[in-house]
């Protein structure tokens, strides 16, 4: 153990405790300060996207030689924007999985160097999780337990949470994440990367008139697939294309988010119904879409449930809700992280490695 085993029980007793979190599994590299898991004290982002606009998406290589060239200015203007020293935090945090593996270990590997050096406990922190924890500092007086829909590029889940560490993960998808199929479709159509965000703006200006026909998962009453959806835009795009039609992007745009959004919109208040509970969570990247936070927001509240959703910039990945998820994780009797902490590209809500 390289750090005082006293400090974990000055944690328990301590009125403020100020947590430091790096977040770097895809392409932003972003730390910020937290103090009692709900209070942002900063949150510095420095993103990639201009740079894998030139790719058409990430490239996970270019993404971990831009994380190691940004980690260190972000985490010293994190501390600075905070007005706070490294010996002022009492818990580093970092993203462990799930990501992209190179991505993740820059961000790993520099907790870790900060450790060592300061002598502060490590905690290491469950990206999904991570997601759901944002609401937290959004609103300070939310409480489990409650259902939570997480939404990405690289996860669409339904998860129980029934205590600040119990995540239950009721149902996924099968295949494709909901932002994975927002981006194809978007590549498609031509758009720039991010896809997502320029569906969203579209969408706006079109109507949802085509009808796709999209297959829900079968592998659980929650389970979700979509595949399909990008099947079926490939398919009417080459049949107007075959017919000479003049093809509306606005419409397409807003006929793929309704028929993608419906569907998990209508799972998660079908679970939340079965759950007896009565809060519903969203969170991750693709809680910045329009259609889905008025969908979800409308529609739960038809059914008698309460609706959370972050601020845009505690939807896409930082490290704010890093350190939030942390706070927490340690409050509520985790262990603390090793020296030899790794990183994993998979990692499930819930799953400890």
């Amino acid at each position: 153990m390289y750090y005082n085993p006293e400090i974990i029980e000055e944690l328990k007793n301590k009125k403020d405790v100020y947590v430091l979190g790096i977040e770097s599994s895809c392409d932003e590299t972003a730390a910020a300060v937290v103090k009692n898991g709900r209070e942002m004290l900063s949150n510095v982002i420095s993103s990639q996207i201009q740079i894998h606009r030139l790719y058409g998406g990430v490239v996970p290589e270019v993404a971990s030689r831009n994380h190691t060239l940004a980690v260190n200015s972000v985490v010293d203007e994190a501390l600075k924007n905070a007005g706070k020293t490294l010996e002022d935090i009492d818990v580093i945090a970092v993203t462990y999985g799930a990501g992209l593996i190179g991505a993740l270990l820059v961000g790993v590997s520099s907790a870790k160097a900060l450790a060592y050096a300061s002598g502060k406990p490590l905690v290491k922190v469950n990206h999904i999780e991570g997601h759901i924890c944002a609401n937290f500092v959004q609103f300070p007086d939310l409480k489990p337990p409650f259902i939570s829909l997480v939404a990405s590029g690289g996860h669409t889940n339904i998860v129980r949470v029934e205590d600040y560490n119990k995540f239950d993960l009721l149902g996924t998808t099968t295949d494709d994440a909901i932002g994975e199929a927002f981006d194809k479709v978007a590549r498609l159509l031509g758009l720039p990367y991010p896809g997502g965000p320029e569906i969203d703006r579209l969408a706006k200006q079109g109507q949802p008139i085509i009808k796709f026909v999209q297959n829900k998962g079968v592998k659980s009453d929650y389970s979700l697939s979509y595949s399909g959806l990008k099947t079926a835009v490939v398919n009417y795009l080459h049949n107007a294309q075959q017919r000479g039609e003049e093809i509306n992007v606005p419409n397409v745009c807003a006929s793929m988010t309704k028929t993608a959004v419906d569907m998990v919109v209508n799972t998660v208040i079908d679970a939340t119904k079965n759950s007896g509970l009565n809060k519903i969570v969203l969170a991750g990247g693709v809680a910045c879409n329009s259609y889905l936070r008025d969908k979800l927001s409308k529609d739960g509240e038809k059914s008698g449930f309460e609706v959370y959703y972050p601020a845009p910039v505690l939807c896409t990945d930082n490290a704010v809700m890093i350190a939030s998820r942390a706070y927490f994780s340690i409050v509520n009797g985790e262990d603390f992280a090793d020296l030899d902490l790794n990183a994993y590209g998979s990692l499930k809500v819930g799953e400890r490695k």
